[in-house]
């Protein structure tokens, strides 16, 4: 079988490598966290709610391609496995049943913050070791800040 190899040091390999796991799982549960919001909220601010949901859904999936791709090119095979999701997401398990659209809003403000802040962590700690995994964290953040402050204003 062919292994692809990285250019990238050991230690530096390691830590990229645990960086981009980590935004891997975190990225796939955001996505699974507005789903089942987006599936299940109710109230006046329904359909806006909805389709703001869909949309972070949209920049999570996508994030989290990005970051597998960039894990595989280093030759570390990304783990989006159910297991692995769910023992090593930084976020909150979502309501279960309806949720009132200012309680969903609520929510999202709670996971796109954890998130937010574990991928900072991560955007320092690959500075030094490869600044190309740390321009995608830089973006990932760009665009995840950006949904949540739209949802702090709805929230507001």
């Amino acid at each position: 079988m062919y292994v692809v190899k990285s250019p990238l040091a050991d230690a530096d390999l390691k830590t990229v490598s645990e960086a981009l796991q980590g935004a891997l799982v975190d990225l796939v549960d955001l996505s699974l966290v507005a789903k089942q919001v987006h599936w299940n909220v109710v109230g006046p601010r329904f359909r806006s709610v909805h389709l703001q949901l869909d949309e972070v859904v949209g920049s999570a999936r996508t994030h989290s391609d990005t970051v597998a791709e960039r894990a595989s090119a280093l030759g570390v095979p990304p783990d989006g496995r159910a297991a692995s999701v769910a023992s090593g997401s930084g976020i909150a398990t979502a309501p279960a049943g309806w949720i009132k659209d200012t309680d969903a809003v609520g929510t999202m403000v709670d996971a796109l913050g954890a998130v937010i802040v574990r991928m900072r962590e991560r955007m320092n700690a690959t500075g030094e070791a490869d600044p190309v995994s740390q321009d995608i964290f830089i973006g990932i953040i760009a665009d995840l800040e950006k949904h949540h402050w739209m949802f702090q204003a709805e929230h507001a």
